[in-house]
């Protein structure tokens, strides 16, 4: 990269960055997913709460409690099974209705869930066996004592969860889903559905990171989503070339809060397409009068509020916090004291029911920090600049993935696990850098400097190629070959 920059081939100050999801070499059909294990281990929680029912009865009825010291047993708690117990049962109502089931990928605490409590109660079970004798048996035509049943269950419990513990771990708290082949590889829902039903395959998540052709980063995800994988490029570029990034461009799949902040904190200039983009053109964005974009703002004695269309006034009532993957997202709620009477009120409120809800009055969450970043990206998209790097980086990055997939048919790695598989796609990257310049070398190609028109191309054309596209003059043989050809075709008709 250095060698590009000081040729002047790159500047280092700006970054086009894109992601495609490319298939792993795993087994389709080796899943893990987290609703499942959710399902099955709320199950086996039932299960051991009777177990450990069971246990507290063995020892009160042949009082080996006091006899051993032993105390009563509690089960453990883990936190969001409330949840998960919930969403299962809802799911069996919507099944008798024949309603689409609800997901369930709550993730719970697993820490607090520890196979060591149960064997306790094995090694408890173990001791009253050998003070009263009692020997443990196996094999056909012989009847086990009640202890032993008691102690093998809880061994198989223990066991299983054990095996859902690991499986937890595995997964971690950024995914749904892991194959069995590829521990690290994450179930998504590719292009390429060669069954025609949607079908979800092991796949990592490859970002690049393009400037002027050249593939500057890589980074290599399981994330199914973009929006996570936009700081670790950018940490990226900062460790390896300092504070030296001007400008990024992306698409709408990176346009998050978290992100566009820590744009601005650090000095990037945001091109980030937002994901309302489209929706903003329509009439009906601009004519939804239950939005806040749409009211007046206010401001009296240093209170802000709202006028919505009906002349009547949104004050602020209270400020929330709402925590998702690490990051606090803060939203001031403002609401009217008094909507009564109000001809508009079907159209601005969200789902109102005038017989249910009659006296229902208008409150509205804005995300103020969120909003004021959003307005910013978008006023850098619409200038010229923003239109011209859109245009740059759609060629470039799409451009690439393009010709990987389609001309070079690279469409599934051939190594496993996150790390090898980064460094096969960096080998590729560092391959096709080297083809890029050598077409810079021999003038193959030049730097995109926007779309030119039909008489500026033929100008370039004309300059690289003076004989291309010229109209000679009529030679001898050429009518003499004109004319054979017109007497064959008069001799047969």
């Amino acid at each position: 990269m250095r060698r590009l920059q000081k040729e002047g081939l790159i500047t280092l100050k700006e970054l086009y960055i894109d992601g495609t999801k490319i298939e792993a070499n795993a087994n389709r059909y080796t899943f893990v997913w987290r609703r499942s294990i959710n399902y099955h281990l709320a199950g086996l929680l039932d299960t051991i709460d009777a177990l450990y029912a069971k246990y507290n009865a063995f020892l009160y009825e042949n009082r080996y409690g006091p006899k051993y010291d032993l105390g009563e047993a509690r089960m453990f708690v883990i936190e969001g099974m409330e949840k998960v117990r919930k969403v299962i049962e809802e799911n069996r109502q919507r099944k008798l209705t024949k309603h689409k089931k609800i997901s369930n990928d709550t993730i719970i605490e697993i820490d607090n869930c520890s196979p060591l409590e149960i064997l306790k109660l094995q090694k408890n079970l173990m001791r009253i066996a050998e003070g009263e004798g009692i020997g443990f048996v196996s094999g056909m035509g012989k009847h086990k004592p009640e202890i032993q049943k008691l102690y093998e269950e809880l061994e198989e419990c223990g066991k299983r969860l054990m095996e859902y513990k690991e499986c937890f771990e595995i997964m971690g708290k950024d995914r749904n889903s892991y194959s069995k082949t590829d521990l690290e590889a994450t179930f998504m829902r590719m292009k390429e559905d060669h069954m025609l039903n949607g079908q979800l395959k092991p796949a990592y998540n490859v970002q690049i990171a393009v400037e002027n052709y050249f593939i500057v980063h890589s980074y290599v995800s399981s994330d199914r989503t973009d929006y996570n994988t936009l700081i670790p490029v950018l940490e990226k570029h900062q460790r390896a070339f300092g504070d030296t990034l001007e400008a990024l461009t992306a698409e709408s799949g990176y346009c998050s809060e978290k992100n566009l902040l820590h744009l601005k904190e650090n000095g990037i200039r945001s091109y980030i397409k937002l994901q309302d983009h489209e929706k903003r053109k329509s009439r009906a964005y601009k004519e939804d009068i239950g939005k806040y974009y749409n009211m007046t703002y206010a401001v009296f004695e240093d209170e802000h509020y709202y006028i919505c269309h009906d002349g009547r006034e949104l004050h602020h009532i209270r400020t929330e916090s709402k925590e998702q993957d690490g990051y606090t997202q803060t939203f001031e709620v403002y609401g009217c004291a008094d909507c009564s009477g109000c001809e508009r009120k079907a159209r601005c409120l969200y789902k109102y029911n005038a017989e249910k809800n009659p006296d229902r009055n208008k409150v509205m969450k804005v995300n103020e920090r969120w909003e004021e970043l959003k307005e910013e990206s978008n006023a850098n998209i619409q200038s010229e600049t923003g239109i011209l790097k859109r245009q740059t980086r759609s060629i470039q990055t799409e451009g690439h993935f393009g010709d990987i997939k389609e001309n070079e048919d690279f469409r599934w790695f051939n190594y496993r696990s996150a790390e090898k598989v980064y460094k096969e796609f960096m080998l590729y990257a560092i391959g096709r850098n080297i083809m890029k310049y050598h077409r810079f070398l021999h003038h193959e190609i030049e730097k995109y400097e926007g779309k030119r028109s039909r008489k500026q191309f033929r100008q370039r054309s004309a300059s690289q190629n003076p004989n291309k596209g010229v109209l000679r003059p009529k030679t001898d043989s050429y009518k003499r070959r004109r004319q054979s050809v017109e007497n064959q075709c008069l001799e047969k008709v």
